[in-house]
């Protein structure tokens, strides 16, 4: 494969990218910030793929990881209790053994990508890759991939409507409360308080006999 100082260049460059935002995935305080760092690691991976002449895989990254970081980001919005990062957190646990696992990770793969003997069959020139990748891929699966991309979209639509600024309980931006344990009891979680009348948001008012 014949390519020019350019190619290298630009290769070292987004292999650095891939390492560094790799490595601040575990380095941020936030959930979010952390699942976009990933998305932009990939992404430069996918790059690479590109300048190795393995085109579709590249694109494949690039859509694949962009939706699924995408709805990962939005599914810490929607449950975690510290999405943002506002107060300091550690996003990595049982530091030795991953630390351990990385290296030795690092050293296996290294050692393959330079002693081991890759096979060199190269396909005819008349066959489009893509075309046949997409036959063998979607030849006989074709019902589960359009079953898999349905619940996907459906899976975003509702992680979308439940992290809204509406909120699950009622407007974000008016005191809403969860709903009762009992069709119109009081709020789970939270104790009854009754100031002047009101109670905060409730629909019920608690008068004294």
């Amino acid at each position: 494969m014949n390519h020019g100082t350019g190619v290298d260049i630009a290769f070292l460059l987004l292999a650095t990218l891939a390492v560094v935002t790799g490595w601040r995935v575990f380095r941020t305080d936030s959930m979010v910030r952390a699942s976009f760092f990933l998305l932009v690691s990939f992404i430069a991976v996918g790059v690479i793929m590109i300048l190795l002449a393995a085109e579709y895989l590249g694109v494949a990254m690039f859509f694949m990881m962009a939706v699924e970081m995408t709805v990962m980001a939005l599914f810490m919005v929607m449950f975690m209790m510290n999405p943002a990062g506002l107060n300091p957190m550690n996003m990595v646990h049982q530091e030795r053994i991953s630390i351990g696992a990385g290296v030795v990770g690092f050293l296996v793969l290294g050692a393959m990508a330079l002693f081991a003997a890759f096979p060199d069959q190269p396909v005819s020139a008349s066959l489009d890759p893509v075309k046949s990748l997409g036959n063998e891929m979607l030849g006989d699966s074709m019902l589960i991939f359009e079953s898999a991309g349905l619940v996907l979209l459906t899976t975003m639509i509702g992680v979308v409507v439940l992290s809204s600024h509406r909120g699950r309980y009622g407007a974000a931006a008016e005191g809403s409360l969860p709903p009762g344990l009992e069709p119109g009891g009081d709020p789970a979680g939270k104790p009854e308080e009754d100031e002047e009348g009101e109670d905060g948001g409730h629909q019920h008012h608690h008068h004294h006999h």
